[in-house]
């Protein structure tokens, strides 16, 4: 196991920005503190290997990050209607960012700062824990927040996530990881040949702006229908599927098999749902060593809390309030 630590650039402010490369199992993981990114993820395969992770070449390219490639997403993730919310009879207006509504917290969400960065080793592999403070009124959110995400990688070929949020004032938080996979390895075509499953019976309705009509779907007979393996369907996908099973619990979520490569990712969450996106609005986009990164190019599978949650008093709640912590976890096994 190994974990090296180099210089990945410099802010206009001179402010230094680090890069994590974390080696245990036969897996190579590497990650930022900024945005808490995941830069590239080496998997072997009878084939060699490949980095399976879409990103940029340099530093630059997480400054101006607008699909928000392998970020750390905070406070909220996904969409919020209207850009705003109502807590304990106090309205919350955020920053809108995607028409009237917020997307991923706004303009200077967690993915565009900073974090604090220290490494560790126990005897399982190797970890990078990332902590931020978020001040009162940060994005339009209330409360003082201070967030703690932890990302490691084990000799079992594991990637794990831990996110941890304690606030002063009651708070809507949804954190997650938005890095976009394409097992074929990045750069080498379109993820539409990929087999995925879903072990999720419903999936939430959403209008025409993607924001939550407050009903649960049915994948039963339809395109949303993943309970069996299958190809991914070409007219694309930017969903919130349910994580079925006992809330707060770590259960599977997603498995995912690309046929040329042989490689598979295998997912468990504690989270009440999963993002499932296929890169439709990538578009152009300037990836890592002249890959061009068009619809298609990856596919992300984002555990979180259902979009909207602050708006829909249905859905599992995520508000978190002092004294009563917010943590979730994640996990990524890799096989080929």
């Amino acid at each position: 196991m190994e974990i090296i630590e180099r210089i990945f650039g410099y802010l206009s402010n001179g402010k230094e920005v680090k890069l994590y490369t974390l080696r245990a199992g036969d897996l190579e993981f590497s990650l930022t503190d900024f945005g808490a990114a995941w830069t590239s993820l080496m998997v072997p395969s009878g084939k060699g290997f490949d980095d399976v992770l879409l990103g940029y070449s340099g530093f630059d390219g997480y400054l101006n990050n607008k699909p928000y490639i392998g970020v750390t997403v905070g406070r909220f993730a996904n969409r919020i209607k209207n850009a705003s919310f109502k807590l304990d009879g106090i309205s919350y207006q955020l920053d809108a960012n995607e028409g009237s509504n917020s997307l991923h917290s706004g303009r200077r969400g967690f993915d565009k700062l900073v974090w604090e960065s220290k490494t560790y080793k126990d005897s399982d592999g190797v970890y990078v824990r990332f902590e931020l403070e978020s001040r009162d009124g940060d994005g339009g959110f209330p409360g003082n927040l201070n967030a703690e995400v932890t990302y490691g990688l084990t000799m079992s070929n594991e990637i794990t996530c831990d996110y941890r949020a304690v606030t002063d004032q009651s708070c809507p938080v949804n954190l997650t990881n938005h890095a976009y996979f394409n097992l074929a390895g990045e750069g080498k075509g379109d993820i539409l040949s990929h087999e995925l499953i879903l072990p999720s019976s419903s999936y939430i309705e959403v209008d025409k702006q993607n924001i939550p009509t407050g009903r649960l779907i049915s994948v039963e007979g339809t395109d949303f229908d993943f309970r069996k393996r299958r190809k991914i369907y070409p007219g694309g996908y930017d969903h919130c599927f349910t994580t079925d099973g006992e809330p707060g619990k770590m259960r599977p979520c997603a498995e995912v098999y690309e046929p040329d490569s042989g490689r598979s990712m295998k997912l468990f969450t504690t989270q009440p749902g999963v993002q499932f996106y296929t890169g439709s609005y990538l578009n152009g986009i300037n990836g890592k060593q002249g890959s061009v990164y068009d619809k298609f190019a990856g596919f992300c599978l984002e555990t979180q809390h259902y979009p909207d949650t602050p708006n829909q008093s249905s859905f599992p709640q995520c508000t978190v309030v002092p004294g009563k912590d917010y943590h979730e976890k994640a996990l990524f096994l890799f096989d080929w």
